[in-house]
C-alpha cells in the first residue's frame, strides 16, 4: 500500500510539475483597430505588461494621433493630447507614452490630458524610454543619438557616428531591459543595408553587431529583431561578448515597412504585435482632386507604385512589382484615353524611379544590378527602339527628375549629393548641380531652371529651395518635415508629402526675388510613400489632378494589426 501511494504521489507530482511548467498556449488574433474617421491605423506598440496596444491613425483632416486599445476590450479610444505626434513609445511602467510633436519631446498619461514637455527635440522623431528614467532621441539623418532625463533637462550626446563603418547618422534607439545598454541603427550613405549597433549609457562608443534593412528592436529572451527587405528576422544577442550569435531566424516574410522602417513591437511580457503587407497586390492607382476626392475608376491595379503623369496629362508611368526577390519591378505606361497598359521594361524587377522626358516621347529610370550598381537608362515611351544607358558616379543614382530646363537628368547619390547629366549629346558626364557638400535628397529643378527644391538633410530634414542662376540663396519652404517635392503651376507652387502622410502645398512667387507662402494641407494619402525609392503619389503639371496609390476598397487585411500572445514560441519552434 505504501509503495502504491508513493508511486501515485510521484505520478501526481510529475503531472502537476508538467502542467506548471508547460509553455502557455500561443494565440494570434486581429483586434479591431478601425476607428471613426480614422485613416491607415499603423505603428502598433504593445504595453510593457502586454495588456494594451497603442497605435496611430489620422483623422479625415490628416491629423495624426495615438489610440489606445486594451486587449480585453472591443473598441479603441483616442488619447487626448496626442494630436500631431510622430510615433508613440511607452514608458517603462506603462502609465504614459512619450512622443515628438511640434519639435519637442512630450510625455502624456494614457488617460490623456495636457502633455508635459521634456525638452526640445530638433530634428528628432523616434525615442526609447529606459528603465533608469532616461529617454534616447534620434535626430536628423546626420545626427548622433542624444539622451535626456525623462523628468526634463538638456539633451546630451549618447553616441558618436562611425565614419569608419560608412555611417552618416543614427536612428531607431531601443533600450535593453537594464536601462543602460541600447540598440540603434547607424545609417549608411552608400546604398548598403544600415548597421545594427550596441551602445551603452555613459560611453559614446558602440559596437557593430550586424545589418538591417530598416530598424532594430529588442525582444524578451535576448533576441534582436531587425528587417531585411520585407522580412522580420531574429537573432540572439550575446551581451557579454557584444555580438550576435547563431543564424538569423525569419519570423515574417511579409512585414509592412513604410516610413516607420518596419511595423512591429515586442513587449517585455512576450506579447508581440505587427502589421503585414498582405494585400499589396490588390492596390490601385487612381486620380483624385486637390481635396483627395476620386476622379473616376482605378487606372491600374496590382503591386504598383511611383506614378508619374506625362507632360500632356494623357498617360501615366508607373512601376509594377515582379519577382519578390528583386528590389522593385518594371516600368509600364497607362494610356488614359484608350484605357490600355504597355510594359516598357523587362529587367526582371530591377527598374525603379521612372521619369518622363519633357516632351513625353521618352522615359528614364534607375536600373539596379544584383551587385548594387546603379545605371540611368533612357528608352522610348512607345516601347520601340534600343535602350540608352548613362554611367554615373559610384555611390548610387536615385533618379529624381528629367528637368525641362536644359533637358537633363537630375539625381542624387546614396550620400545625398545632387548631380545632373545631359540627356543627349556626346558629353554626358554627371556634374554636381549644387554645392557638393550639401546633403539634399529628391532634388527637382523649377520649370524655368532658376531654382532647385529638395530635402536638405541635416537641417531638420526640411524642404528648401536654392538658387541655381542668381546670387547664392537658400529658403526653407516647410514648417515640419517633408519630402518628395514637386513643382506645379509653372513653378508658382510646390507640393510635397509631409511626414504625417498629408499632401502639403505652398505658393511660390519669384517675380521679385524668391518668396514662399504659408504651407497648407490638401489631403491625406491613402497610403504613405515607402522610403526614398518608392512613392505612392504624384500630380500633373497643373497641380489640380493627383495620382495616388490606394489600398483595395474591398479588402481590409492591409490595414490589420496582428497580435501574438507570446513571442518566444516563434523562435523556439524554429
Amino acid at each position: 500500500v505504501a509503495g502504491v501511494a508513493i508511486v501515485a504521489a510521484v505520478a501526481v507530482g510529475a503531472w502537476a510539475w508538467a502542467r506548471l511548467h508547460a509553455p502557455p498556449p500561443l494565440y494570434r488574433f486581429h483586434p479591431d483597430v478601425d476607428v471613426p474617421g480614422g485613416i491607415d491605423p499603423n505603428w502598433p506598440r504593445v504595453s510593457p505588461d502586454g495588456r494594451s496596444l497603442v497605435f496611430e491613425a489620422a483623422d479625415s483632416a490628416g491629423t495624426q494621433s495615438a489610440w489606445l486599445l486594451r486587449l480585453d476590450e472591443m473598441k479603441a479610444r483616442p488619447i487626448p493630447g496626442s494630436e500631431g505626434l510622430a510615433r508613440a513609445y511607452w514608458s517603462p511602467d506603462g502609465r504614459e507614452i512619450a512622443f515628438v510633436a511640434g519639435g519637442k519631446i512630450e510625455r502624456l498619461p494614457i488617460s490623456g490630458g495636457s502633455p508635459v514637455i521634456v525638452c526640445p527635440a530638433p530634428g528628432g522623431s523616434d525615442l526609447s524610454w529606459g528603465s533608469r528614467g532616461l529617454i534616447l532621441l534620434d535626430g536628423t539623418s546626420t545626427d548622433s543619438l542624444r539622451v535626456v532625463p525623462a523628468g526634463g533637462g538638456e539633451l546630451r550626446p549618447a553616441t558618436r557616428i562611425s565614419r569608419a563603418d560608412h555611417e552618416m547618422g543614427t536612428a531607431w534607439p531601443c533600450f535593453l531591459p537594464d536601462g543602460e545598454h541600447f540598440l540603434f541603427i547607424g545609417t549608411r550613405g552608400d546604398g548598403q543595408p544600415d548597421n545594427i549597433r550596441l551602445g551603452r549609457i555613459g560611453s559614446l562608443d558602440s559596437r557593430l553587431l550586424g545589418h538591417s534593412g530598416g530598424r532594430v528592436e529588442y525582444a524578451p529572451g535576448g533576441w534582436v529583431l531587425f528587417t531585411g527587405d520585407n522580412s522580420l528576422l531574429a537573432q540572439k544577442l550575446d551581451l557579454g561578448a557584444g555580438r550576435l550569435s547563431g543564424q538569423p531566424i525569419t519570423l515574417v516574410d511579409d512585414l509592412r515597412m513604410g516610413s516607420s522602417a518596419g511595423h512591429f513591437s515586442a513587449s517585455p511580457s512576450g506579447v508581440f504585435a505587427l502589421q503585414h503587407s498582405v494585400g499589396e497586390t490588390g492596390r490601385e492607382l487612381r486620380f483624385v482632386d486637390r481635396s483627395g476626392a476620386p476622379l473616376g475608376p482605378a487606372i491600374a491595379t496590382g503591386s504598383v507604385a511611383n506614378p508619374h503623369v506625362s507632360p500632356d496629362g494623357k498617360r501615366v508611368l508607373y512601376e509594377r512589382r515582379g519577382d519578390s526577390s528583386a528590389p522593385w519591378g518594371d516600368v509600364s505606361v497607362h494610356d488614359i484615353e484608350r484605357g490600355t497598359d504597355t510594359r516598357l521594361t523587362f529587367t526582371g524587377g530591377w527598374a525603379v524611379l521612372s521619369q518622363w522626358s519633357p516632351d513625353g516621347r521618352r522615359f528614364a529610370y534607375t536600373r539596379t544590378s544584383a551587385s548594387g550598381v546603379h545605371t540611368l537608362v533612357i528608352g522610348a515611351a512607345d516601347g520601340l527602339g534600343a535602350l540608352d544607358s548613362i554611367v554615373v558616379p559610384a555611390g548610387g543614382a536615385f533618379l529624381s527628375q528629367w528637368a525641362a530646363a536644359g533637358s537633363r537628368l537630375v539625381f542624387y547619390s546614396g550620400a545625398t549629393r545632387v548631380y545632373a547629366v545631359p540627356s543627349d549629346g556626346p558629353e554626358r558626364r554627371p556634374a554636381p548641380l549644387v554645392d557638393s557638400t550639401l546633403h539634399m535628397g529628391h532634388p527637382v529643378v523649377s520649370p524655368d531652371g532658376r531654382w532647385v527644391a529638395g530635402v536638405v538633410i541635416g537641417l531638420d530634414t526640411q524642404i528648401f529651395v536654392q538658387n541655381l542662376t542668381g546670387p547664392p540663396g537658400r529658403w526653407q519652404i516647410t514648417s515640419s518635415p517633408g519630402g518628395k517635392p514637386v513643382w506645379t503651376k509653372g513653378g508658382r507652387e510646390l507640393v510635397w508629402e509631409g511626414s504625417d502622410g498629408r499632401i502639403m502645398a505652398a505658393d511660390i512667387d519669384t517675380r521679385a526675388g524668391f518668396h514662399a507662402g504659408t504651407p497648407h494641407a490638401l489631403f491625406s494619402l491613402p497610403l504613405r510613400s515607402s522610403g526614398r525609392e518608392i512613392s505612392s503619389w504624384t500630380c500633373d503639371a497643373t497641380g489640380e489632378r493627383f495620382v495616388v496609390v490606394s489600398p483595395p476598397r474591398t479588402a481590409r487585411r492591409e490595414r490589420s494589426i496582428e497580435v501574438v500572445t507570446d513571442f518566444r514560441p516563434l523562435v523556439s519552434r524554429r
